[in-house]
């Protein structure tokens, strides 16, 4: 591969802000790669919406990033990637792609108390990629589901500490840890922005997996496949779109722990 094409942006998008915690974790291991971020606002969330919907925003999402001439696109949001990555991989196999699943292996098997806790949006638990998962690692735990609902938009608003966060959460994991819960998975790249309220809520007792250093590991075993880590010296450029409202996304990111990135709005009929 050229060294051009060595220096192209990863391409990363997400149903909303969400995917920056996989930015996050793939900045933190490739520092020198430029980072192209598309956040579908406009749309956000992706959890009740149907699979065919999904489908649809992500190949339209897809072409975007490609037109921007990205080497490989992280679908950073668990509900894309259960309704939309086996298709996108078909429509597209000349560009690589690495999806998010829940982390249910790994909770399976780090589990001492045999209860393990997946908060996730609908559409992922309707996924056959989580109920896949399930069949294959988790037949020896019990597992048990909540879809935290209202959770996404609260860390979309940026109230990620606020009343309704915790009232969610709290709901969410009580009935859990009466249950004997010691192990959390995240399935949805938002949560992780919510891990200070988890660990409040279940006392610092119970491990959170959070999948993103896990993602940006396979993001860098991907492109040294391909040969196609960069090759610059210099830290990274990041540049974020959004279907959405750019200054109100401007406003959330120190929240979330970012300094300011380059924002554009995108507006409808231009993706």
């Amino acid at each position: 591969m050229d060294s051009q094409r060595k220096n192209s942006p990863i391409g990363i998008f997400d149903s909303g802000v969400g995917g920056l915690s996989v930015l996050r974790a793939i900045r933190t291991q490739l520092p020198n790669e430029n980072i192209i971020y598309y956040a579908d606002q406009a749309r956000v969330p992706y959890g009740a919406r149907s699979l065919a919907e999904i489908r649809s925003f992500s190949e339209e999402i897809t072409h975007f990033l490609l037109a921007h001439g990205v080497k490989i696109i992280v679908v950073a949001c668990n509900t894309a990637s259960a309704a939309a990555l086996q298709n996108l991989r078909k429509s597209f196999p000349d560009i690589p792609f690495v999806g998010m699943e829940p982390a249910v292996k790994p909770a399976a098997e780090q589990t001492n108390s045999g209860v393990v806790g997946v908060l996730a949006t609908p559409a992922t638990f309707q996924g056959r990629l989580y109920t896949s998962l399930v069949e294959r690692f988790a037949s020896n735990v019990t597992l048990l589901q909540n879809t935290c609902a209202g959770l996404v938009e609260e860390i979309e608003r940026g109230a990620l500490d606020g009343e309704k966060t915790h009232q969610i959460l709290d709901n969410a994991l009580r009935d859990m840890l009466a249950h004997g819960l010691d192990t959390v998975v995240l399935g949805c790249t938002h949560y992780p922005f919510v891990i200070p309220q988890i660990a409040k809520i279940t006392e610092e007792d119970v491990r959170i997996i959070d999948p993103a250093p896990a993602i940006a590991r396979q993001v860098e075993y991907r492109l040294e496949t391909i040969n196609a880590k960069s090759t610059r010296n210099a830290k990274g450029k990041i540049q974020l779109y959004t279907s959405g409202d750019a200054e109100a996304l401007a406003s959330i990111l120190p929240k979330l722990g970012f300094e300011s990135f380059p924002i554009t709005g995108i507006k409808k009929g231009q993706i």
